[in-house]
C-alpha cells in the first residue's frame, strides 16, 4: 500500500511538467501550421528550413513567445506578392506583425491565365490564390485577399514585399504593383523588401540614392539601378527597409516593428 500510494504521488507531481510539455508542444505545432502554406509536394517543409544547422536563431525568433503583443494594433499592412514567392518571406514576416496586432492583407495582381498556346494546366485555385516556393520547389497556395487594383495608399501604413526567384518578376510587370509602390514611397509611408523582391523597387524607380541590401545576384541590379548596395542583414534608409535572404527575416521583421513603432 506504501508503495501505491508513493507511485501515485510520483505521478501527481509529474503532471504539471507532463501538461506543460503537452502545450508547449501543441504551440510550436500551431505556430508551425501558421508557418506552412497548403502542402503540395511536401509536408510542412519549412521545418526542414528551421532545424537546419546555423538556423538556430531563425527558429528561435518564431517559437519564443511574443512579449509585445499589441505593438502594432491598429496597424494595417500590405503584403504585395504573386505566384513564386518565397514561402517564409511571407508567412513568416505576416505571422510576426498579426502577433503584434497589426491587420495584414495578401495583396496579388488580377489573375492573369497564361495563353492557351502555353498548354499550361492551371489549378482553379489560382484564381483568388497565389504560389509558394521553398527555394525552387512549389510546396503550397496562400488565399489572395485583395488585387492591386483594388487598393488605395491612404488604407495602409505599410507595405512589405517578399523574394522568391520568380515573384518579382510577375510583380514587375504588373502595371497596378509599381503604380502602387510609386505612390506609396512618394507619400513617405514603409515600403520594405527581402531577398530577390528589391528588383520590383529597382523598376518604380524609387532607388537612386538609397542605401538598400538585397539578394546576392541582384546586387548588380540594383547598382544599376542607383542604390547605394551593402551586405548587410538588413538595410533601413528612411522609408525604406531591405534585406537579403530567408535567414534574415527576423531581423527583417523586427526592422519594420521598430520604423512603424516609432512612426
Amino acid at each position: 500500500m506504501k508503495k501505491m500510494i508513493q507511485l501515485l504521488t510520483g505521478l501527481v507531481l509529474l503532471a504539471p511538467a507532463y501538461v506543460n510539455a503537452q502545450q508547449s508542444t501543441a504551440n510550436e505545432l500551431e505556430i508551425m501550421n501558421q508557418l506552412s502554406s497548403r502542402a503540395a509536394v511536401s509536408s510542412m517543409p519549412v521545418s526542414q528550413l528551421l532545424n537546419a544547422p546555423g538556423n538556430e536563431a531563425l527558429k528561435a525568433f518564431f517559437f519564443t513567445p511574443v512579449k509585445k503583443k499589441g505593438a502594432l494594433k491598429g496597424k494595417r499592412m500590405a503584403v504585395i506578392a504573386a505566384d513564386g514567392f518565397e514561402e517564409i518571406e511571407m508567412l513568416g514576416p505576416v505571422w510576426y506583425f498579426r502577433e503584434l496586432g497589426a491587420k495584414v492583407d495578401i495583396v496579388g495582381p488580377k489573375f492573369n491565365p497564361a495563353p492557351a498556346r502555353y498548354g499550361l494546366s492551371t489549378p482553379e485555385m489560382a484564381k483568388d490564390h497565389i504560389m509558394a516556393i521553398q527555394y525552387l520547389n512549389p510546396v503550397g497556395w496562400v488565399k489572395v485577399d485583395r488585387t492591386a487594383d483594388q487598393i488605395k495608399v491612404e488604407e495602409y501604413d505599410a507595405i512589405f514585399i517578399p523574394g522568391g526567384a520568380w515573384n518579382p518578376d510577375n510583380l514587375r510587370y504588373d502595371k497596378d504593383v509599381i503604380r502602387f509602390i510609386k505612390e506609396f514611397n512618394k507619400a513617405g509611408k514603409l515600403v520594405a523588401a527581402i531577398c530577390h523582391a528589391p528588383v520590383v523597387l529597382a523598376t518604380a524607380d524609387i532607388l537612386k540614392g538609397r542605401k538598400l541590401t538585397g539578394y546576392w545576384n541582384i546586387q548588380t541590379d540594383l547598382t544599376n539601378a542607383g542604390g547605394i548596395v551593402t551586405d548587410e542583414p538588413v538595410v533601413v534608409d528612411g522609408n525604406i527597409i531591405t534585406s537579403r535572404h530567408p535567414i534574415d527575416v527576423a531581423d527583417f521583421s523586427r526592422a519594420v516593428e521598430g520604423w512603424l513603432v516609432k512612426e
